[in-house]
């Protein structure tokens, strides 16, 4: 019998504010390097001591819930959560409970459809939304570390750190809409820069909850597992597969699946049992005495608003339509702020000389003599081809960021014509590049000192061309007998006699009249 998935996601994500959630203590967000370095008496639970809110972290809260396109709650409150472990120093985290600063938002996405090649760049997706049922914020936990004598050390470096927790409704059906998922809010929260969200380091820890149904049940109607230690998005999507399987061969035995706490073990590969699962109850929930309820008015909500950057899915509707883009170089750009930043300052330059040619009437230089406007979108196409294929490259093997980069846009954009124009071959091109990546130098310069400049004057070419058909009297027969990998000989002799600097699609022609 068929089972379908229905899956839930928590997100807890650690806010880059300057301070943490409810003490003056800087926010290192637990990554100091000395333990408990950051503390004082409110983040250690000393008797006595009053938290105190930071308004920067509700504003990052009510941000996060506009950019997912939530309600926020014109009253809320903070609340204790109850529970007993040694990472929680008070004996109850302060959290919230019924009133949350957000409530009842969606995200759409685009996710690729089940069974297409990962490899095919033009595979095809569909759109996905998945709801939000709520966006709470709360402070985290002190870390703890394990040691080989058996003894457990705390460190509450990160004790208090504000947490932003964000519960979708169960709307997703498979691992790659979950992960899908996970990556898009990591993107969105960067791009207002709330955190880095980096779940390598704990900034985002990401749980599932994941439960099996009938084909014609309701989908709530299954027993639902949470898995948790998942640090990375390959793992969401290996966990989630690894526990679907495993839940449905349960249920295929006739056995029923125990609600319970599940972890992630990446190294097997394998799901395995924490513990049974609590129910809301158990963590007798109160308001806190010590934290007045707080107003959020409508004013406020729009302020925070208008400080909204554009989003990830409005700059991927941006670029097609300004710079029709192929939709997977568009990708590149927009999960890369820095590098789609740097590809508009490139596109800025490119536009300036395009149309100052226009207005020149210089502008029908294309050698099949497209229209003006198409003009520009191959300039914008061949300096967006360029960008995600050849500099990213330099920049990843060289581990350099975009911001160190030292090629200016200018010069990124002379590089671009050089070529457009024909001044210059790919090989040469890349050359080029890479001299530019080391030095920061001039595109046209490079040229000149390393003698790169194509050779596209017929008469210079002609004569090149006359010398290599002299030269291999065989080839060019076998070429008149129908061998067309003669044509590639020849093209290569060539090359060599110009030292890679012919037009090679104007050499083809000339070789080919010629051997007529």
């Amino acid at each position: 019998m068929k089972y379908i998935p229905t899956i839930g996601m928590e997100i807890h994500v650690e806010l880059a504010t300057k301070s943490k959630m409810f003490c003056g203590c800087p926010n290192d967000k637990g990554l100091e390097k000395e333990p408990n370095k950051n503390i004082c008496p409110v983040c250690t639970g000393q008797p006595g001591a009053t938290p105190v809110p930071n308004r920067q972290a509700v504003d990052f809260v009510i941000q996060a819930g506009l950019a997912l396109n939530c309600q926020i709650n014109e009253e809320s409150k903070f609340d204790r959560k109850n529970y007993f472990y040694p990472d929680l120093p008070k004996g109850y985290q302060i959290s919230q409970y019924d009133l949350p600063i957000c409530y009842d938002g969606y995200l759409k996405f685009r996710v690729r459809k089940e069974g297409e090649d990962k490899g095919n760049t033009r595979a095809k997706t569909y759109s996905k939304r998945v709801g939000i049922h709520r966006i709470h914020l709360e402070e985290d936990t002190a870390k703890l570390t394990h040691q080989k004598n058996g003894e457990t050390l705390v460190d509450f470096n990160r004790s208090s750190v504000p947490l932003m927790e964000l519960v979708s409704e169960p709307d997703i059906q498979s691992s790659a809409e979950a992960k899908k998922f996970c990556e898009e809010l990591q993107l969105i929260f960067r791009y207002i820069g709330i955190s880095d969200a980096d779940m390598e380091k704990g900034q985002m820890r990401c749980e599932a909850n994941i439960s099996l149904h009938r084909e014609n049940e309701d989908h709530l109607s299954g027993t639902k597992v949470e898995l948790k230690n998942i640090n990375s998005f390959r793992a969401i999507e290996k966990g989630i597969e690894y526990e679907i399987a495993r839940q449905t061969e349960i249920l295929e035995s006739g056995e029923k699946v125990i609600q319970e706490t599940r972890g992630w073990d990446d190294v097997k590969g394998r799901t395995f049992s924490q513990r049974r699962k609590e129910n809301a109850d158990d963590y007798r929930y109160f308001p806190d005495p010590d934290l007045l309820p707080f107003s959020l008015p409508k004013d406020y909500q729009q302020e925070m608003m208008n400080r909204l950057p554009e989003l990830p899915r409005e700059r991927r509707l941006r670029f097609q339509e300004e710079y029709d883009l192929l939709p997977e170089n568009i990708e590149v750009l927009v999960v890369n702020k820095d590098l789609g930043e740097y590809f508009e300052e490139v596109a800025s330059e490119l536009l300036e000389w395009y149309s100052a040619e226009k207005e020149a009437g210089k502008i029908k230089i294309s050698p099949d003599k497209d229209e003006p406007e198409k003009i520009k979108t191959k300039l914008y196409r061949l300096a967006n081809s360029y960008i995600v294929t050849n500099l990213v490259k330099l920049l990843s093997d060289n581990k350099v960021q975009v911001k160190d980069l030292k090629i200016t846009p200018e010069n990124f954009a002379e590089l671009i014509k050089m070529i457009f124009l024909k001044e210059i071959n790919s090989s040469a091109a890349q050359t080029i590049l890479e001299e530019m990546f080391a030095t920061g130098g001039d595109p046209s310069v490079i040229a000149d000192e390393k003698d790169l400049r194509q050779v596209s004057d017929s008469g210079e070419l002609e004569k090149l061309v006359d010398k290599v058909l002299q030269a291999n009297p065989s080839a060019v027969a076998d070429y008149r007998a129908g061998k067309e990998n003669s044509l590639k000989f020849l093209m290569g002799q060539v090359m060599k006699e110009s030292k890679g600097k012919a037009d090679p699609q104007l050499a083809t022609e000339m070789l080919k009249n010629k051997m007529k």
